[in-house]
């Protein structure tokens, strides 16, 4: 068997930083991505650069049979993940509303559907060996409501929880399971957020070293950087209501922000 880390959400941001360190540190990567001319470019840079074995396919997480044929394609390629990096997602910004039902329901089916059925099938593998690591990519809008963004922030809750549960049902597996809660981060979801020009938006680099070293490390919950870690801890002693209008307002002005850029 041939171990693999292998990253959804590869071909871009925080999932391509993720491939980059794993790529340095001599791991032979599977990638998953949507965009087929980035993830064949990245793809040669990183054989070319790190001298490793790399894989990938497009596959569109929204969808289930898409999910079953990625594993069944590692299965007979006589692949077994080690680590599985689950950090594809997506979200839409604006009046509920506003934004359509199918929007809602892609937003589900990636950030919840997809990552709970490619999750399902790699640790049944991983409990066969007993070991591996997982880390999903969750955000520190897991720990309020978050209007104008409301479908995101319910799904990246799910994330978290789903994380924490996993965790310790894990253990005797000798599974670790870490939850990244990553602040506004400079990647193309955020500039679509109207985030990615605000002064505490974080590198991608960043934020991927941060989760890398507390995956290694066995953590259940990684949050990169001291702000978003005060932020964290203030949304957990403060009310929902309080919280609520809080986020609200940050939302708003990044949708406006957005908006405005949008319409020059």
């Amino acid at each position: 068997m041939k171990s693999i880390v292998l990253i959804t959400g590869a071909t871009s941001g925080i999932g391509m930083e993720f491939a980059k360190i794993f790529a340095k540190e001599g791991y032979n990567l599977f990638l998953v991505g949507r965009n087929e001319k980035v993830l064949l470019n990245l793809k040669k840079s990183l054989v070319k650069d790190f001298n490793i074995n790399v894989d990938g396919l497009v596959v569109d997480l929204s969808k289930r049979m898409e999910i079953e044929n990625l594993y069944h394609y590692i299965i007979k390629n006589n692949y077994t993940v080690e680590i599985l990096i689950n950090n594809a997602g997506l979200g839409y910004n604006g009046e509920f509303d506003d934004i359509s039902i199918d929007k809602h329901l892609q937003v589900i089916d990636v950030n919840i559907r997809g990552l709970t059925i490619l999750t399902s099938f790699i640790i049944k593998d991983m409990k066969k060996e007993r070991k591996g690591k997982i880390l999903n990519v969750a955000s520190t809008g897991a720990y309020q409501p978050g209007s104008f963004i409301a479908t995101y922030y319910a799904s990246k809750a799910y994330v978290l929880s789903f994380s924490y549960a996993l965790k310790e049902e894990l253990k005797p597996y000798k599974i670790t399971v870490t939850a990244l809660c990553p602040g506004a981060t400079k990647t193309n979801f955020s500039k679509r957020a109207g985030k990615s020009d605000l002064n505490i938006a974080m590198n991608p680099y960043y934020v991927a070293y941060k989760g890398y070293k507390g995956l290694m490390k066995g953590k259940g919950n990684v949050i990169p950087g001291i702000l978003n870690k005060i932020a964290v801890f203030l949304s957990k002693i403060s009310p929902n209501i309080v919280n609520s209008k809080v986020v609200a307002n940050i939302q708003y002005k990044a949708y406006k922000n957005y908006i405005d850029k949008k319409d020059k």
